[in-house]
């Protein structure tokens, strides 16, 4: 696990508001999910429906432990739809999928406690 992302890690550094404005966090739902066998470490590629005024965007996630690709399909995630796109081997991903490490540093996905629309951004 990256010490960052660590239960003891200190708090980071003070933001304003408007700093934490700027980060874009939307409700999605997977509807594709494939393994990613050329990703370095194990990870899916998933294809992430914000609703019509994002549309679908595409997404690598290192998700291998406590999810198979089945128990995607369907599933409301939040990620950050701002951030520039980054080509991760043959996959550009375009939203970075958002979750919280484990005692083993395995990822569990972050989403929404109930249905909230498509798109929905974290307020």
């Amino acid at each position: 696990m990256h010490k960052d992302f660590a239960p003891e890690a200190p708090i980071a550094g003070e933001i304003s508001f408007d700093d934490f404005l700027k980060v874009d966090i939307r409700v999605g739902r997977i509807v594709r999910a494939e393994t990613f066998p050329e990703a370095r470490k194990p990870a899916y590629r998933l294809w992430i429906d914000f609703g019509p005024a994002i549309g679908e965007k595409k997404s690598a996630a290192q998700i291998t432990v406590h999810y198979a690709t089945d128990d995607l399909v369907g599933r409301r995630v939040m990620a950050v739809v701002n951030f520039p796109p980054r080509q991760i081997g043959p996959v550009r991903s375009e939203v970075l999928v958002l979750g919280f490490a484990d005692e083993d540093g395995a990822i569990r996905l972050a989403a929404p406690d109930g249905d909230v629309p498509l798109g929905a951004r974290m307020a």
